[in-house]
């Protein structure tokens, strides 16, 4: 029981931080029909920030975590305003080339500045220390970790489904032209939604540094992670997503803990298997 327990804390906590990287990505692939696979670098780039912030600056953890979401969402804005918007009328090929280009981008500026050696997010003694749960002692980081997912979760299906952006998301998402043509500013709702997708990526990349290390080569390292997370919770779907890392948080973390040594290979095998049952994942669409 002790060992189930253990595998239900960690997996829960690491899908938690899968979740919040990826679903901006399930956005963006699923409803705005763009191949992003820089995504993961936004991620990366609020992870350096608040790094360099609190090892250079002296900032606190929370305030260089709130700086560096926002540092992310601001250079997000010009990104996709500027860049973006062209790569959305490319093929799959010019779409996947393009912003595999941006991610060595992102590499190569990190590793010009802070070299390629991991980059630190020292927790505050608040977060750092342990609560006891009875069958093991756990760091209170974890529980906010899966307390902020939830809240993420909760955050956006009350955005999408009970609010005014939400509604005119998925008009300009079904039928682009018509919405423009009622009014919709269809360009500052996808500008709005790139924008979270990258400030939750950037929460994600930060509160997830102990499990996903934040250092320069961080977008190629974990990009499968977020594509099979996307793949298959179903793109465009926020309640697949969310599935879709819990569950392989759970299925790693139990491979993990149960069978070490092959537990990478049992981990894809159950993917490969799902996704030749459902190759669309949970829900393709917009949940």
């Amino acid at each position: 029981m002790s060992l189930i327990l253990n595998i239900l804390i960690d997996g829960v906590a690491y899908g938690m931080i899968l979740f919040m990287i990826s679903v901006g990505l399930s956005v963006t692939m699923g409803l705005m029909r763009v191949i992003n696979l820089a995504h993961g670098g936004f991620a990366m780039l609020g992870g350096v920030v608040a790094h360099v912030l609190m090892s250079e600056a002296g900032v606190g953890y929370v305030p260089a975590a709130l700086l560096g979401i926002a540092a992310t969402v601001a250079l997000a804005w010009p990104l996709e305003r500027l860049i973006y918007r062209r790569i959305y009328g490319f093929g799959d090929l010019q779409q996947v080339l393009a912003t595999i280009g941006l991610t060595f981008l992102m590499i190569a500026t990190v590793n010009r500045l802070q070299g390629s050696t991991l980059l630190a997010l020292p927790l505050p003694g608040g977060l750092a220390q342990s609560v006891d749960l009875g069958f093991r002692t756990l760091p209170l980081h974890r529980i906010v970790v899966i307390g902020v997912g939830v809240a993420v979760i909760i955050g956006l299906w009350l955005l999408i489904d009970r609010t005014r952006f939400g509604i005119r998301l998925r008009a300009a998402v079904d039928n682009r032209a018509t919405a423009g043509a009622i009014g919709i500013n269809t360009g500052l709702i996808y500008s709005a939604t790139f924008c979270l997708g990258a400030g939750l990526a950037a929460l994600g990349g930060i509160l997830g540094a102990e499990m996903l290390p934040i250092e320069a080569y961080y977008p190629l390292r974990y990009m499968v992670l977020f594509l099979v997370v996307v793949a298959v919770g179903g793109m465009g779907s926020i309640a697949g997503s969310f599935a879709a890392a819990l569950g392989l948080g759970l299925i790693e973390t139990a491979s993990r803990y149960l069978v070490p040594e092959y537990g990478t290979i049992f981990y894809f095998a159950c993917i490969i298997v799902f996704l030749a049952v459902r190759p669309k994942g949970l829900w393709g669409r917009l949940a």
